[in-house]
């Protein structure tokens, strides 16, 4: 375990820091949870600004280090830590971690674009009363289906994405999915896809992912 816990700015219910929480919790890393009132402006503070320039979630600290994209977080963390926790979180040699880094451009490139806007409208909108564009939903449906179709044509062939070990290809699909699998009618997209279901049980079950859903349901605003 680290010395000085790391700091991870941002509340767990974004998809990006409970992204990285899922990777500290799998390395065994310690770590602070600063939250970030986003609704009170926070996010824009001068202070916050300093560590986070774009004024998004989250912010990252590590001793005089600060970063920043959630994806790049974790590829450090797992670096850094590379001996503790989950040895194989990206990987151990250099095809192993070719393998991770094409499945993680896939998942930002082709998988969040479409899922990232079905978790916001189909999630969030309404939480927020913003106005559901249906026909936005009805493409990035469309969109998900697609890449969905090459995910089950690969967990055909193999356990995970980048092979048999779970990787950083496999958690940093982990956020989004859970928002369109729990309580929305996207769920069918995965789970009507044998290899693609399959996988997401799997992936979903492990302890790191179980302790994130546990802080995002206590984060939930009352009603």
């Amino acid at each position: 375990m680290t010395a000085t816990p790391v700091k991870v700015y941002g509340p767990p219910l974004s998809t990006a820091v409970s992204r990285v929480l899922a990777c500290l919790l799998e390395k065994q890393v310690q770590y602070e949870l600063i939250n970030v009132n986003m609704a009170k402006g926070e996010h824009k503070s001068p202070d916050y600004l300093k560590i986070q320039p774009f004024g998004q979630v989250p912010a990252f600290q590590d001793d005089h280090i600060t970063l920043f994209e959630s994806r790049a977080i974790c590829r450090y963390i797992s670096e850094k830590y590379a001996s503790q926790g989950n040895i194989k979180l990206y990987g151990i040699n250099p095809l192993e971690k070719a393998s991770i880094e094409q499945w993680i451009e896939a998942e930002s490139q082709s998988f969040n674009p479409p899922s990232g806007t079905l978790v916001f409208q189909l999630a969030f909108a309404p939480r927020m009363n913003i106005k559901q564009d249906e026909g936005l939903i009805k493409q990035s449906k469309e969109k998900l289906a697609k890449v969905l179709d090459v995910y089950d044509s690969r967990l055909g062939e193999s356990r995970y994405l980048a092979g048999d070990d779970f990787t950083l290809a496999d958690l940093s699909h982990l956020p989004n999915t859970h928002y369109l699998v729990n309580g929305t009618d996207v769920k069918e997209l995965f789970m009507s896809r044998d290899n693609v279901g399959r996988w997401w049980e799997e992936i979903s079950g492990r302890e790191s992912w179980k302790k994130v859903v546990e802080m995002q349901s206590s984060s939930f605003p009352k009603s």
